[in-house]
């Protein structure tokens, strides 16, 4: 789908969302505890982005299957959708008007680094602390953001790993550029890669801050090629920052390998020529096992063959994880805090379609593998087929 046309559908999901938000508001000015009012749960993203699209469907289905199969304690789950335009001023107010409404018992969201670091003060604040679950915000910082914040995907630390690893083993890079926007995400992403290609021998040719609003690439690419090129350039920044370096080696005429983290993720979608671009993820909707199968058939079938990315498919795990929680311990803030940091020790694991959850003390997931995709033919793919 054409990102223009992808535009406009989030834009409809989110007046829609805005739609639940108002009458979820009634509800909670008239509720009187009746067992038969929805559980509310907080959906914040940047839903008027297309990069969003994916968090917003995967958490609507994943509510529309539950309420399906009864809800939960026979309460159907209804979101309280709200849009922070992934600016951390924003989801400061967001998370403040999810965390007055006392009939909000959890949050997924928010969905990048800078946001969700925002909002966590809110979240963590107060008589009445607020749990959310991140699906995709990588940052390091976020371990001490709070006891009410968790995600469900790995740290910059495993990203930048991983593709230094797969930098010097996969494509036998020695020479590396790096281009970072300044912010939690880029910074994290960048330093994990450049300690970890370093001590595996490998050389870092350049290090620049860059901002995704420069009129172009042009001197930073054009700097690496006069000292030697590089054997790739890792971009640790968001997609529309990604989308501009790469119709910049069009107008330079340079060509090399592009490797991004999950900020990059949908820069298949664009409208440049990213064929061959290696991103590290948490999920690849082509990743086998029987639950991301059964997840991914329904997301197909209910969006009109679209694949879930990764914000998707920790948001769809982050609703049932929630619902499982709610489930044992009623729709209690606190209860629901203490549930969530007991997963994997004294609760069971939870098995979703991203892999196994347990949480550490400050709310990261344990273990959680990271992949690398390349894409092909406008899709996002796993390298090994």
């Amino acid at each position: 789908m054409a990102d223009s046309h992808r535009g406009s559908h989030v834009r409809r999901l989110a007046a829609a969302g805005s739609r639940i938000l108002l009458a979820s508001a009634g509800l909670s000015l008239g509720a009187c505890g009746s067992s038969d009012d929805p559980i509310l749960i907080g959906l914040a993203g940047p839903f008027s982005q297309p990069r969003a699209e994916s968090m917003q469907l995967a958490a609507q289905l994943a509510v529309s299957e539950i309420n399906e199969q009864g809800g939960v304690r026979g309460r159907p789950l209804q979101l309280v959708i709200q849009d922070d335009s992934g600016m951390a001023a924003a989801a400061v107010q967001v998370a403040r008007v999810l965390y007055a409404n006392r009939d909000v018992v959890a949050v997924v969201g928010h969905m990048n680094s800078g946001a969700t670091l925002a909002a966590a003060r809110v979240y963590n604040g107060g008589s009445n602390s607020l749990v959310a679950i991140s699906p995709s915000a990588s940052s390091p910082d976020l371990s001490s953001a709070g006891p009410y914040t968790f995600r469900v995907c790995p740290t910059d630390s495993a990203h930048g790993v991983q593709l230094a690893q797969w930098a010097r083993a996969q494509i036998g890079a020695n020479r590396v550029a790096i281009l970072y926007e300044n912010d939690a995400y880029g910074r994290g992403l960048r330093t994990t890669f450049k300690d970890s290609f370093t001590q595996q021998g490998g050389q870092i040719v350049s290090d620049d801050p860059v901002s995704a609003i420069l009129p172009s690439f042009e001197p930073y690419l054009t700097r690496t090629r006069s000292r030697g090129g590089a054997d790739a350039i890792l971009f640790a920044g968001a997609r529309a920052g990604a989308e501009e370096m790469i119709r910049t080696f069009g107008v330079i005429r340079y060509s090399t390998i592009v490797l991004g983290g999950d900020g990059i993720a949908g820069i298949e979608t664009a409208d440049v020529d990213a064929e061959g671009v290696y991103v590290s993820l948490a999920y690849l909707y082509d990743q086998p096992g029987a639950l991301n199968q059964a997840f991914t058939t329904a997301y197909r079938r209910t969006y009109g063959g679209q694949v879930p990315d990764h914000r998707g498919a920790g948001a769809y795990d982050a609703i049932r994880l929630l619902a499982r929680a709610i489930e044992s311990v009623g729709a209690n803030r606190a209860r629901i805090r203490d549930y969530l940091a007991a997963v994997g020790d004294e609760e069971e694991p939870f098995d979703g379609v991203t892999g196994r959850i347990v949480f550490d003390d400050n709310g990261d997931v344990v273990d959680r593998t990271v992949v690398v995709g390349v894409v092909r033919d406008k899709r996002l793919e796993s390298t090994i087929r």
